[in-house]
């Protein structure tokens, strides 16, 4: 999206074109993992969850919470990074209406293309020095969601009484 849009503050493409391509391009990606998990999250989670730790009873709680919470938490789970990524497969799982969730969806992700579309349009010219900048922010995103990960499986093993060396 940003590359698009510093096209588009070069005049090559429209802005306007590049916010809706973008955000109907969302959407149909987040169709695609929606599918997938309704046709077989629960199911994958029940096989696959015993390697996290995740028990069945974790999964009606998140199917409860999902149910009172689904659509604030497709439209909000659309404006945060990388939840936006992965928020599709528990509504699917959830089995949220398709043409609700294609509303929410639309609605979270317009915002958060306009965002970086506009961020790119002001970049301009100056493409290639922001794209340096934008590539050590992903590192450090990815260290982030590292360390996130590994803390909530370390808290699962230990609360399994499971102990992790230390």
């Amino acid at each position: 999206m940003p590359f698009a849009g510093a096209l588009a503050g070069l005049g090559k493409l429209n802005i306007v074109m590049v916010i809706l391509a973008g955000t109907f391009g969302n959407l149909i990606g987040s169709y695609i993992a929606w599918i997938i998990g309704r046709t077989g999250g629960r199911a994958l989670v029940l096989r696959a969850g015993r390697y996290v730790r995740i028990k069945e009873e974790d999964l009606h709680k998140a199917e409860r919470w999902f149910a009172r919470r689904g659509d604030s938490a497709v439209l909000i789970g659309r404006i945060l990074p990388v939840v936006r990524t992965f928020i599709s497969l528990p509504a699917g799982a959830a089995e949220m209406p398709p043409v609700r969730f294609g509303l929410f969806t639309f609605i979270g992700a317009l915002p958060w293309c306009a965002a970086l579309a506009g961020l790119g349009y002001g970049v301009g010219s100056n493409w290639t020095q922001f794209s340096s900048y934008v590539k050590y922010a992903g590192y450090l995103i990815a260290v982030i969601l590292v360390v996130i990960i590994a803390r909530f499986f370390i808290a699962r093993f230990r609360s399994s009484g499971n102990q992790i060396a230390k």
